[in-house]
């Protein structure tokens, strides 16, 4: 089937009604802020994981967002599935499943220098979404399929997740494809690249960063040509992050540079979620691609300078508050 033009794309973002699959973790961040968490006396509890945290800035944002996923069936998936609704997140695709399987957790301060961040994901409960589970999924209703790339790490969500991108591409659903690469989730690196390779290219947006496109590419000196030639072998819309130093987006031709709004950060994680969120319902709204991919970078800044993922996705207000108050973004 031919690649998606840029229009189709778009046009199905524009629906503001998004499916998105992967992981619901629960976060536990130390409090106050500065403090280490082997020294913390107080924890605040919260969402996390990448896909809840895209799911909850696209609602935030007045954006229609459902989770496809798996949480284990006890008080701690049972927290998650409970915040996903309170953000607003759509939880009609959200499995419980029992055994031994158990929801992530993640343990992590709101600090810069020494910043620390204890992921368990030891028999991770998102990892056991099936073909079957997908199966149920109406995903003709939706305007686009959004995943991270996490959801690719293990069977059976890798094949579950597959064969989803096979029903979106005979429904002219468009697939948006965060990265998202975790080492300690895959068995090695070697089928991680392969894995994500293929599913880069089954895709209409890629969103990743230099590290992750360096990955792919074999090489981290050549991310920006992996990107490169992504865009020239038929992805709609590559976009190639480099943290303070801005992004590079390819699109129809086009090669993009944006930079960044400076803000003193209290934590580094979440950015890219946030990111993710700001950009497509900045397109969802009508944005050209440029000040999309701006806001997107405008609400990065936003979560990585408060504690919390999920609680620091921002709103319109909270948006355009900051673009107020901040300067930026910085020229490119």
């Amino acid at each position: 089937m031919a690649a998606m033009d840029t229009d189709t794309l778009l046009a199905g973002i524009a629906q503001k009604d998004f499916v998105i699959l992967g992981r619901a973790g629960m976060d536990m961040f130390a409090h106050p802020p500065g403090v280490k968490s082997e020294d913390a006396e107080v924890f605040h509890a919260d969402l996390g994981g990448s896909s809840a945290n895209i799911a909850v800035g696209l609602c935030k944002f007045g954006c229609t967002a459902s989770l496809v996923t798996s949480v284990s069936d006890d008080a701690v998936g049972r927290f998650c599935l409970n915040k996903l609704k309170h953000y607003g997140v759509e939880t009609d695709y959200v499995v419980s499943v029992g055994g031994e399987a158990r929801n992530s957790l993640a343990v992590y301060e709101s600090r810069i220098d020494n910043f620390q961040n204890v992921i368990y994901r030891n028999g991770a409960a998102d990892f056991e979404v099936t073909k079957e589970d997908m199966a149920r999924v109406d995903f003709a209703r939706f305007g686009a399929l959004v995943t991270a790339g996490t959801v690719f790490a293990a069977e059976p969500s890798r094949s579950a997740t597959f064969a989803a991108f096979d029903t979106a591409r005979t429904l002219r659903l468009p697939v948006i494809f965060d990265i998202d690469y975790r080492p300690y989730s895959w068995p090695s690196p070697e089928v991680a690249a392969d894995v994500l390779s293929r599913a880069g290219a089954a895709s209409d947006m890629i969103v990743g960063n230099d590290e992750e496109f360096g990955f792919m590419a074999g090489d981290m000196a050549r991310g920006l040509q992996k990107a490169q030639s992504l865009a020239e072998e038929g992805v709609a819309i590559v976009i190639y992050k480099m943290g303070e130093k801005g992004a590079v987006t390819f699109a129809g031709g086009r090669e993009i540079h944006t930079g960044i709004y400076p803000v003193t950060a209290v934590k580094p994680n979440g950015a890219g979620d946030s990111f993710m969120a700001g950009l497509l319902s900045g397109l969802a709204e009508g944005l050209d691609l440029r000040d999309a991919v701006l806001r997107g970078s405008a609400c990065a800044s936003i979560v990585v300078s408060k504690p919390g993922c999920a609680p620091a996705m921002p709103t319109h207000d909270q948006l355009n508050a900051f673009l107020a108050d901040h300067p930026g973004p910085t020229e490119r």
